[in-house]
């Protein structure tokens, strides 16, 4: 007998011994229990099913009468909710992401970038369709999707940034009007008073949840500071949305979270939130010049440390040390200098750098302040004018291209770009480069997407922080060569297509 006729034998008895098997397990009372196994999820064992029998409460614990009070306020939060809610927006973002590297000579190389998608949430402060929600869910983002309380979807388009607080302006393009909240005086909020905070959280859209104020003037980095901390779940997808008092008013802005895992972030009962005044202040300006307005003073200020304190003899608690004057600003006007300590400005005692600086943030522009500085162990009164560095042209020099021959000129005409040199407080911010503020319509510049506001770092990967030396260095490049541009707009640092090499009028060649 051969291997396959042996294994097919073996077979034929394994099947022959369990057919006997189940034969004698049948014969046996309740079939040896094999009946129960082979009925299991069959219809033969449902209907031997005997039903259980089961007695349900039929009275809440408590009647409605013992609990009035809390019945009667969770009826107005359930009113509260549905009354928000439907002015609450979330947010769908695209946009492109790209990586740049830096050598030790400053040049750079920037790739073609990868598509980023976001979420994050705003909220209708205006009936024309306007929604503030945060910067950082804006930023850098090229198509913008709102999606409404009733499912609706509209593009939208940024109206203003202000990188400083973290809020952005965007309008819904849509042909309706709209239902806004109302902005609160967050200067009346108190600690331990109820706190809405609603939003699109991992995408899930109109999520409430509830908590307190738990704190006011928190600072989690020199540019979020005088936050309210709110103990109100708040997870990624909520920034932007909007804390709301029990009137319905918005009260604060959602902006950050505290976590321990940075790797994997999620609420552990501490939320950040912008106050309204402030988000107010900034959506109003923006409106208007299309921006935000700070004040600045042009002072650079170290935190204490023992080091500096024996410098200047200075032991109390509080004040601010100023380490440098900026040249032809306000605080050099004032008579300000450096090594002074300022203890107050307009009447208010100083404690810390980044309560300094809010405060000359917060001053309108054009306000004169009374400031008192420590100096020499004397208190020393002085009074400055704050001004909106951003907008102060008579702070910058000029940087037209000055007197230029015909072959020159035609250059600059055919690139079609003018820049100036970068204010003030551009550069105390760690800006470098000349700052572009003209762009003809018929250049290559215009062709190849420059627009004002850009800051040209390189030329042909030289670096460039005079306009003089730009326009000088880039009339050369043109003539002689195709010219590359390193450009920063925003966070973002790119090089843009290269220039034509552009010929010279014929009586010139």
């Amino acid at each position: 007998m051969n291997v396959v006729s042996r294994r097919a034998a073996i077979l034929l008895g394994v099947f022959a011994v369990a057919f006997l098997a189940v034969v004698v397990l049948r014969k046996l009372p309740n079939g040896g229990g094999l009946s129960n196994i082979l009925k299991f999820g069959s219809r033969a064992g449902k209907e031997n099913y005997v039903p259980e029998s089961y007695t349900l409460s039929n009275k809440p614990a408590l009647s409605p009468g013992e609990v009035a009070y809390l019945g009667a306020l969770d009826e107005e939060f359930a009113r509260l909710t549905a009354a928000v809610v439907p002015s609450v927006v979330s947010l769908q973002t695209e946009g492109v992401k790209r990586n740049f590297m830096q050598d030790w000579l400053g040049r750079v190389w920037v790739d073609e970038g990868y598509p980023v998608r976001g979420i994050g949430s705003g909220v209708v402060v205006s009936s024309e369709g306007h929604v503030v929600t945060n910067e950082h869910v804006t930023n850098g983002k090229s198509r913008i999707t709102v999606t409404m309380h009733d499912g609706k979807t509209y593009p939208a388009v940024v109206i203003g940034e202000d990188r400083a607080l973290d809020i952005a302006v965007i309008r819904i393009k849509a042909d309706r009007d709209f239902e806004p909240l109302r902005f609160g005086d967050s200067d009346r909020v108190r600690q331990g008073q109820q706190a809405l905070a609603i939003g699109n959280p991992f995408g899930l859209g109109e999520t409430v949840t509830r908590g307190i104020i738990s704190a006011k003037e928190r600072t989690i980095s020199d540019r979020q500071r005088d936050l309210f901390q709110t103990d109100a779940a708040i997870n990624p997808g909520n920034s932007g949305g909007p804390l709301v008092n029990i009137l319905g008013e918005i009260i604060g802005i959602n902006v950050a979270i505290y976590s321990p895992d940075t790797e994997d972030q999620g609420f552990v009962g501490i939320g950040f939130s912008i106050p309204a005044n402030d988000v107010r202040e900034v959506f109003e300006q923006i409106l208007a010049k299309g921006r935000a307005t700070r004040g600045w003073l042009g002072v650079r200020c170290y935190d204490w440390n023992p080091v500096i304190r024996e410098k200047v003899g200075w032991n109390e608690r509080g004040g601010v040390y100023i380490q440098d004057i900026v040249p032809g600003s306000p605080a050099e006007s004032s008579g300000l200098l450096p090594d002074d300590v300022v203890v107050r400005y307009n009447g208010k005692d100083i404690e810390s750098r980044v309560q300094f600086f809010s405060q000359i943030q917060r001053t309108p522009v054009g306000r004169e302040v009374d400031i008192t500085v420590w100096r020499n162990g004397e208190e020393v009164d002085l009074k400055a004018t704050v001004i909106d560095a951003e907008d102060s042209e008579s702070l910058t020099k000029d940087s037209g291209p000055g007197e230029r021959s015909i072959s020159d000129q035609a250059v600059l005409r055919d690139i079609g770009i003018t820049v100036r040199e970068l204010t003030l407080l551009q550069r105390t911010r760690g800006g470098r480069g000349v700052l572009v503020y003209g762009v003809h319509p018929e250049g290559q510049a215009a062709e190849r997407g420059l627009r004002s506001g850009d800051m040209i770092l390189e030329i042909n990967n030289v670096r460039v922080d005079r306009p003089a030396d730009f326009y000088d260095r880039l009339i050369a490049s043109a003539l002689a060569q195709q010219t590359s541009l390193t450009v920063q707009r925003g966070r973002q640092v790119y090089r843009i297509r290269p220039f034509d090499r552009v010929r010279p009028p014929e009586n010139e060649k």
